[in-house]
């Protein structure tokens, strides 16, 4: 399938031909797509395995809940879905699995072979079937992946089995485009210090999300009416999957100690975005409290959860073993200041320490309560944090995501030109 004007891909015609495969359309890539779509000098194509993002499905993570995204997900680049030999509406090393890649790495119907591949992912059959198929076509691979060295606790037997695999993958890759300083870390560990790499950082539509925030402001009278909210008092928001790993149930605790004596509710809010296996559990700890002061929204879709920021004081994500978590990157785009864990991928490269928010121990619940109790000390800080941290989510975009890529391709098919480089991973 073709979404692209015919005369692009005639303008096109002498470009780089990158093909990306990634396992299915997903709602915080495409408008990277459509932005890199709009370079002169690269001719991409992006390879879905699976359509159930775009066909709706139920999200397992959200406790079951339907999911069908309210944001366009194929519009503004070129792509095709690849057959399939298995799609069970999951992502796992096992599924989707798909056949064909190799035949359209090569070029059909007259089109000449694609320059390079970029892939998203390496720990499934479909990522090693393209790797491989590139490598046999002697077409250079460019590799993104989330992963960092504290994402999860791991065997010293499985510790070792990766260095093993990725001494093999290594031969099969040429770049690598980190999303962050920890990803950077993970493969310098693993592939070396002098394996090519371009930082990609891991960004979401800051233009959409500044936006959508600054039209939020409209509805906020309405949005507190619904909830029946004081406009007078702060509110401590969190929004993401109610499962174990996102620690919700921490934040509630942290929640309790913010009360100024037994039995008094806190003075914030607390609201609660979001769908998932913990959601009973929550709502029943949260009954327990006594307090009237704690809201349950529910699962919201994408262009509804910029109200959301608009509304809260302070965001608060206290997950374990969180890749990145680029609500993170959303919410400072409405200018809020963010509260998360050394355990969340992208608190190394967005956030410092009493500037932009907090970053307090995964699990450490009197440690967040501080660290909630210090933001909203006085309204002053709540909102000088939050302009410091859309000063510094500015810098963190897809512009930089481009320059990136552009670099990684000029390198390893040497048909386009470098880059100047402002940051450093």
């Amino acid at each position: 399938m073709d979404s692209l004007p015919q005369r692009t891909q005639e303008k096109k015609r002498d470009a780089v031909r990158l093909a990306y495969l990634v396992s299915h359309p997903i709602q915080y890539q495409a408008p990277l797509l459509r932005r890199i779509a709009r370079e002169p000098d690269i001719d991409l194509t992006v390879f879905f395995g699976s359509d159930f993002s775009v066909r709706g499905y139920k999200d397992e993570g959200f406790g079951g809940v339907g999911v069908k995204w309210d944001v366009p997900l194929l519009d503004g680049y070129r792509y095709e879905f690849l057959p399939a030999l298995r799609d069970n509406a999951t992502v796992s090393p096992t599924t989707p699995i798909n056949y064909g890649i190799l035949s359209r790495l090569r070029g059909k119907d007259g089109d000449a072979p694609f320059d390079a591949l970029w892939v998203h992912g390496y720990a499934s059959i479909n990522s090693l079937h393209a790797m491989f198929a590139a490598r046999a076509l002697g077409i250079p691979v460019l590799l993104r992946a989330e992963s960092w060295l504290g994402d999860r606790e791991r065997s010293s037997g499985k510790l070792a089995a990766k260095h093993l695999f990725f001494r093999a993958l290594g031969k099969f890759v040429d770049g690598i485009l980190p999303i962050g300083t920890l990803n950077d870390d993970y493969w310098r560990y693993y592939l070396g210090d002098n394996f090519p790499r371009f930082l990609m950082p891991y960004a979401v539509d800051n233009d959409y999300f500044q936006k959508r925030s600054i039209e939020a402001a409209a509805t906020r009278k309405q949005l507190q009416s619904d909830l029946n909210l004081d406009p007078d008092r702060p509110v401590i928001l969190f929004a993401s999957k109610l499962q174990a790993r996102k620690r919700c149930g921490d934040l509630l605790d942290a929640y309790k100690r913010l009360s100024p004596a037994p039995g008094v509710e806190p003075h914030p809010y607390l609201v609660i975005v979001g769908d998932g296996e913990e959601r009973a559990s929550l709502e029943q700890a949260a009954r327990a409290t006594g307090f009237s002061s704690i809201r349950f929204c529910g699962f919201r879709n994408q262009s509804e959860l910029p109200r959301f920021f608009d509304l809260c004081s302070v965001f608060v994500l206290p997950s374990r073993h969180e890749p990145w978590g680029l609500i993170v990157n959303e919410v400072m785009n409405a200018s809020r200041p963010v509260v998360v864990t050394d355990e969340v991928g992208c608190q190394r490269d967005l956030l410092t320490p009493g500037i932009e928010g907090e970053v307090f121990p995964a699990g450490d619940v009197e440690a967040l309560a501080s660290a909630l109790s210090r933001i909203l000390a006085t309204p002053h800080i709540a909102q000088q944090m939050g302009q410091q941290a859309l000063a510094r989510i500015r810098s963190w975009s897809f512009e930089e995501d481009v320059r990136g890529l552009r670099n990684a391709l000029a390198t390893v098919t040497r048909k386009i030109a470098h880059e100047p480089v402002h940051y450093a991973c």
